[in-house]
């Protein structure tokens, strides 16, 4: 079937928005159009078994029983069934009764095809269709239309539901990107993910199972099966999934049941919380996670599994902060890799779509750099891929492709490859929400082969390959987080404002004769000292001469330091048992790289400008990040002033002369 029968097929589905204007938002034809469109697939896949079902239903049941559902599926020929003669042609032969009739039709239907259709809401659609007086026209339309498989296979039909989808994301912009990802940004994450297993997947008889944790409505699985499909026509491939929006997930499912495939494949839930496949493990995995989506309605389930499952769980690495799960997804899709056997064969390889946060948030030894960390001490990322902005539909910020893996050639093991893409991309006719750009397939096929060219190649950050690819090792993204320490130097004075901060001090305020020690010391306001014993004895001495006993302990102590010491840098140190009391006003922090011996770095970057500096090491932490920014930052110049001057000189004359031409 070619392309303008596909089109010529979808516009019948969706001419059925002619009749909902009005009634129904834009934003809302798709709620009928889509179920409908379901429903007749189902229709027209039943046709050739309708009567082998019925006789299977009347043989069961004249015995007295229920037929069984794994018996009318079998008679069926299809993972679903319908026990009623109901088509959408005899429900128009009764106009009066038309509602009635598809509640009737569709309440036998499979259990699994009515719930797909429950989560549509289209009991609901039926209802307002009929309060409307539509739905007599709505049904007539789809009855008209020719979905058989000897017309229409489960492949075209894939592509005829696929558009349909996509003018439905397009109607529904503001809401899209959370669940339809644009085509060619899957087409080039799917030939990233599969590439470099072009010559395993041409193997006869191969076979292949796909995982999209947050699969929305299944474009990426669609793609990956065309993908692999394209390479072996004879493969078997089959997709999994799960999502959390009931109608993202109906219309997934529904693209299974069309085109063949196992609709139970696709579950319903939250894969924190409810993990639809946690027996599975799956050979590639892709996702575009929502972006900056917190994770608060999940927290004790994945806290629980955190602290109880540790490393044998799914996020025994660490937990990144509860507004943003995005590395969440990402250690539930390594769970699911594939182990590499030990003849080298196994193994799985991920795709993933991240906005930049997960490339950095996160101190040292905090949740999400374990989680790089352990990422990139077990030797599974592959790549990460920079794309241009404003290319997805609810959002204009930049985005990152991950690309991991657990099997590695050895030539490449212990690198990392960075690729700028964000140049590779053309100005739509027509923005959609936030995408106002997008690949063409000539920008794919240059950044695939970009990719190729990298992965071929085992060189580090000195050597860019085209100047959009550098290849860095695993241990180039660590860094050390060291404390530096200053030593706290103080003079001492008594001012009133150092002796009201004193009198207010909680050891002073415990002493019986208080307001009678703090005046014994009033007459010393003006008094300055170079060190802490001289300061201390002339106050005490003060106090005693009073009639008064002058305090001792640590607490006291300190609180008449704190409360009359000045920081000076020609001050007394400050000890304590001998060593440097550290002024955390001065406290300061350094990211020294995992591959720089620290002290060596210390004395460079330093000691050269603090001498009396040290290093706390019970203070230092290991963290990881991957700032991708940075290592393609290029400098430009400033223009220079004599250029900016005569540009700006040769605006005020076009000015000039237009004022002259309004004037006259």
């Amino acid at each position: 079937m070619n392309s303008s029968k596909h089109t010529e097929l979808a516009n019948h589905a969706w001419s059925v928005a002619d009749l909902l204007r009005g009634d129904y938002k834009q934003s809302d034809y798709g709620k009928v159009i889509l179920p409908f469109t379901v429903l007749r697939r189902l229709e027209c896949v039943l046709e050739p078994t309708r009567d082998k079902v019925a006789a299977e239903i009347e043989r069961l049941e004249g015995n007295g029983g229920t037929a069984p559902e794994r018996l009318l599926k079998r008679a069926s020929g299809q993972s679903f069934y319908s026990r009623t003669d109901l088509t959408l042609k005899k429900i128009l032969n009764d106009p009066q009764h038309v509602a009635a009739n598809l509640g009737q039709y569709i309440a036998g239907l499979s259990e699994n095809a009515r719930e797909v259709l429950d989560k549509y809401e289209f009991t609901q659609q039926i209802k307002k269709l009929d309060g409307a007086n539509l739905l007599y026209q709505v049904i007539g339309r789809f009855a008209d239309l020719d979905l058989r498989p000897e017309v229409v296979s489960n492949h075209n039909m894939g592509y005829i539901f696929e558009e349909l989808i996509r003018r439905f994301a397009e109607q529904s912009n503001e809401t899209a990107g959370e669940h339809f990802t644009p085509r060619e940004v899957i087409q080039l994450m799917v030939n990233l993910l599969v590439a470099p297993d072009g010559d395993v997947l041409s193997v006869p008889g191969v076979g292949r199972k796909v995982l999209d944790p947050a699969c929305g409505t299944g474009g990426m699985l669609s793609a990956a099966e065309e993908h692999i499909k394209a390479l072996n026509p004879d493969a078997t491939v089959e997709v999994y999934g799960q999502e959390l929006n009931p109608e993202s997930w109906a219309i997934c499912r529904s693209d299974l049941m069309i085109k063949g495939q196992d609709p139970e494949n696709i579950k319903f839930g939250n894969s924190f919380s409810d993990d639809g496949h946690s027996r599975e493990k799956f050979d590639y995995l892709l996702a575009n996670p929502p972006f900056g989506v917190e994770w608060k309605k999940v927290k004790d389930e994945v806290e629980s599994e955190h602290r109880s499952l540790g490393d044998s769980g799914r996020f025994g690495a660490g937990l990144p902060r509860i507004n943003d799960g995005s590395l969440l997804f990402l250690q539930h899709m390594i769970s699911k890799m594939k182990p590499v056997d030990v003849n080298g064969g196994g193994g799985s390889r991920i795709a993933i779509v991240f906005n930049g946060s997960p490339l950095f948030t996160g101190a040292a030894e905090s949740g999400e750099s374990r989680i790089r960390q352990w990422i990139l001490e077990n030797d599974w990322l592959e790549a990460i891929i920079a794309l241009p902005d404003q290319l997805f539909y609810n959002t204009g910020i930049s985005t990152y492709f991950w690309i991991l893996t657990n099997r590695k050639r050895a030539d490449h093991r212990g690198k990392v490859v960075l690729l700028d893409a964000r140049g590779y991309w053309q100005k739509m006719r027509k923005s959609l929400g936030d995408k106002r750009k997008e690949l063409s397939k000539e920008h794919i096929a240059e950044i695939t082969r970009l990719y190729a060219d990298a992965l071929a190649v085992a060189e580090d950050a000195e050597h860019p390959l085209h100047g959009k690819v550098k290849v860095f090792r695993n241990e180039d993204f660590g860094y050390r987080r060291i404390t530096i320490e200053r030593p706290l130097k103080l003079r001492f004075e008594l001012t009133e404002e150092t002796l009201a901060a004193l009198a207010e001090s909680k050891p002073v305020e415990k002493l019986e004769r208080s307001a009678e020690f703090v005046a014994a010391l009033r007459p010393l306001i003006g008094s300055t000292w170079a060190t802490k014993s001289e300061a201390l004895l002339a106050l005490k001495d003060a106090v005693v001469a009073a009639g008064l006993t002058w305090a001792t302990g640590a607490p006291f102590t300190k609180a008449v330091r704190d409360t009359i010491g000045v920081r000076s840098p020609e001050g007394e140190v400050q000890k304590i048992k001998g060593v440097p009391e550290p002024d955390t006003d001065l406290r300061d922090a350094e990211n020294v790289p995992l591959t720089e011996d620290v002290d060596e770095y210390f004395k460079r970057e330093v000691l050269p400008h603090a001498p009396d500096s040290w290093i706390d090491h019970t203070k230092t932490k290991i963290g990881y990040e991957v700032p991708f920014t940075r290592h393609f930052y290029v400098y430009q110049p400033p223009r220079p002033l004599a250029e900016i001057d005569g540009e700006l000189k040769m605006l005020e004359g076009e000015i000039q002369a237009i004022l002259n031409e309004m004037i006259a």
